[in-house]
């Protein structure tokens, strides 16, 4: 496993392909002016040794030099020891709705990617808990079972789209009935489930489920993602509309979020329903809501040391900065055997 210590310097890396661009302009006006001096043969007879292969080679030296530099200040850390250390926390599970509904743009950006805004605002203030991940829409499909790692979590986030389940539908059910599954630990002392979804076109009994999961100990959580105005569900092609969905008499289908389905979902399973609009407001919510439940100690594997490797990149960039010292601007004789800028 690798980490990187000091991200922010990755931002220096937009200069160097600004270097080049200057690299070029500056090419490019030598080239005129000299024009504009002398004609191309007398150019020749007066720098017979200028060089166009060595200007560029000198510039990707430098480039690479610089990104080596950059790297080396970011200092890539690698992990050498893998430990198993004692934790404390709860196993929480989000369930994501992937249905179509979760396209509608009533909430910005839209529905789906507010989902994946929220549930990773609420990883990245979590502790210790572990986490689990479900995608549903008329069926569900385990994305990422209870793990510590969240870096992982928030990239299969990241993945998730409304194409990834063919069947279309919001069967909540679905998702409550793959979710005991996450739950493998008889001793566990709090289990939560998170569904994030708008409440549409639900199927099935979804309040006898949750009256299961509770008698079970899963404690369910509803966040509803979208508006109760609702708005038409956009179909796309390349990231451009291109109409909205209709229904079989041809008229626009308006997709309204469902909040009453939700709440009755919390309250049958001693949760309660949030509000998703305000992501800082959900994600204050959540966290005090973990931090007031009895933590279960559990193991799990963790690097605990890691190694810098700065100086290899550090290395890198010097010496090449030193070759760089010998890039002469004139041609040497096995650069005039190749010719590769096809020059007399």
């Amino acid at each position: 496993m690798y980490l990187l210590e000091e991200k922010i310097y990755l931002w220096l890396l937009l200069g160097v392909p600004v270097l080049i661009i200057l690299f070029l302009g500056v090419l490019v006006w030598k080239k005129t002016t000299q024009k504009r001096f002398a004609d191309l043969a007398l150019l020749k007879k007066l720098s017979p040794n200028q060089s166009t292969f060595k200007s560029v080679l000198k510039i990707i030296v430098i480039s690479l030099a610089l990104v080596c530099m950059i790297i080396a200040l970011v200092n890539p850390k690698v992990g050498t020891k893998l430990e198993t250390v004692k934790r404390e926390g709860v196993d929480v599970v989000f369930a994501l709705d992937v249905s179509k509904s979760m396209l509608a743009e009533d909430i910005a950006p839209n529905r789906l990617e507010k989902s994946k805004q929220l549930v990773t605002q609420i990883i990245n203030n979590l502790a210790s808990d572990r986490i689990g991940i479900i995608a549903y829409a008329a069926s569900a499909f385990p994305q990422l079972p209870i793990t510590t790692d969240y870096a992982a979590g928030k990239m299969f986030l990241q993945s998730m789209n409304t194409d990834m389940l063919s069947s279309q539908g919001t069967a909540i059910y679905e998702a409550i009935e793959l979710a005991k599954t996450y739950y493998n630990d008889e001793e566990q002392t709090n289990r939560v489930l998170f569904i994030v979804s708008d409440g549409e076109d639900h199927q099935g009994n979804v309040k006898v489920i949750a009256e299961e999961a509770a008698k079970e100990g899963i404690k369910i959580f509803t966040i509803g993602v979208g508006s109760v105005k609702g708005g038409p569900i956009p179909i796309k092609r390349n990231s451009i509309v291109q109409s909205y969905k209709k229904n079989s008499e041809g008229a626009t289908v308006i997709t309204k979020l469902n909040k009453t389905t939700l709440q009755e979902i919390a309250n049958e399973a001693n949760g309660v329903y949030i509000e998703g609009r305000n992501t800082k407001q959900v994600v204050e919510e959540v966290t005090e809501i973990l931090q007031n439940m009895d933590k279960k100690e559990f193991e799990a594997k963790q690097f605990a040391d890691f190694k810098d490797q700065f100086q290899w990149f550090l290395g890198a960039g010097l010496l090449l900065l030193f070759l760089d010292i010998f890039l002469l601007e004139r041609k040497t004789s096995w650069v005039k055997k190749l010719n590769l800028f096809n020059e007399q």
